[in-house]
């Protein structure tokens, strides 16, 4: 298990700047995600962790060791990708061995790594089966295996998970967290997926257009983004225009929809009073009730429901537009919308951005 330093690292591809002077220190033996919309760097940085990409500036060490210019095989990395890049004319257990057959180790040796790669990746016994006698889940595993048997310092996973089914998906989120805490491995793993990621990662980067948005842990990013962009990006939101009207243990924030108190400002805000901002409330954060709590509270009317048993999402009007609210072990489903309802929301969930 190893550490990895991106340090002031820059690519470009002719007149685009895919990566701006990137900084980022990932921990040995931690999951680590790169997120983010198409386009914005993710798939750039780690191809150029990999060797597959060298950048124009900056430079990347695995723990000490500066391998910025190491091409690929030298790195002793384990590469998975989106498209599995299995061969179809090979068995299960010749493809896991490919690695090893290239490091020149002696066979009884590739036999005992090929074993142990497969039962950790629980395909005990399909070694001599072809590739398309495998079930997509199968063919992920035989992907993970591949990339593990050559036993790397770091694992890549390039949005691994993309060609699978729901159900497979999360099956597999929790096999690949699992098998990377059990061989203490350091992995870096590319998605766009907020779901993939918050459910998997210990700490995650948040990038757009070549640059580091956010760093921290899952709740830390999820919970207080540090930009709309960020909260947007993280999962649905409410974003509320307003002004901040004080700021003494917390901020109070004038809206359209009321006064809210927020506990603390984004972290690295400037914000002082007079200042435009808007505020993100996610929508599991109101609480609905027929009586009004003294603060943070809006009055409003349920317009439209979908019941989806454990939850239901809201469209709640109220005087100063519509807010998406979703109640757990719901409630208020056929609440009728000529009757007032009180949503609120702690400060504690208040987060409020510059504008």
């Amino acid at each position: 298990m190893i550490s990895l330093t991106i340090d002031q690292v820059t690519k470009r591809f002719g007149d685009t700047v895919a990566l701006h002077q990137l900084d980022l220190k990932i921990e040995p033996g931690e999951i680590f995600f790169l997120l983010g919309p198409s386009g914005c760097g993710k798939t750039t940085l780690l191809r150029s962790i990999a060797g597959f990409i060298v950048p124009e500036e900056g430079r990347i060490f695995f723990g000490t060791e500066d391998v910025t210019h190491q091409p690929p095989h030298r790195r002793n990395t384990g590469m998975m990708f989106q498209s599995y890049a299995l061969w179809p004319h090979l068995t299960v257990a010749q493809n896991v061995a490919f690695g090893l057959e290239e490091r020149k180790l002696a066979r009884p040796e590739i036999e005992k790594r090929v074993a142990e790669a497969l039962a950790l990746v629980k395909l005990e016994g399909l070694g001599g089966r072809k590739i398309h006698q495998l079930s997509g889940g199968q063919q992920q595993r035989v992907a993970l295996a591949r990339a593990l048997v050559i036993r790397p310092q770091c694992l890549l996973l390039d949005e691994p998970l993309s060609n699978l089914d729901a159900k497979l998906r999360l099956e597999m989120r929790t096999e690949i967290r699992r098998i990377c805490k059990e061989f203490g491995l350091t992995a870096i793993y590319v998605t766009h997926d907020q779901k993939e990621a918050l459910s998997i990662a210990d700490r995650m980067a948040i990038l757009e257009g070549g640059h580091i948005r956010q760093i921290g842990k899952p709740v830390e990013v999820y919970r207080a983004p540090v930009s709309r962009f960020v909260a947007d990006f993280m999962g649905e939101t409410n974003f509320i225009d307003g002004r901040v009207k004080a700021n003494n243990y917390g901020l109070e924030v004038e809206t359209l929809f009321g006064l809210f108190s927020a506990v603390v400002p984004a972290k690295g805000s400037t914000l002082k009073v007079g200042d435009e901002c808007v505020i993100s409330i996610r929508p599991e954060s109101w609480q609905l009730s027929t009586t009004a709590p003294k603060s943070n509270t809006v009055a409003g009317r349920i317009e439209d429901c979908m019941y989806l048993g454990e939850t239901a999402q809201y469209r709640f009007t109220a005087a100063g537009g519509a807010l998406k609210i979703y109640e757990l072990n719901p409630r208020f489903v056929g609440h009728g919308s000529d009757r007032e309802v009180f949503a609120s929301v702690s400060p504690d969930d208040v987060v409020v951005l510059p504008r």
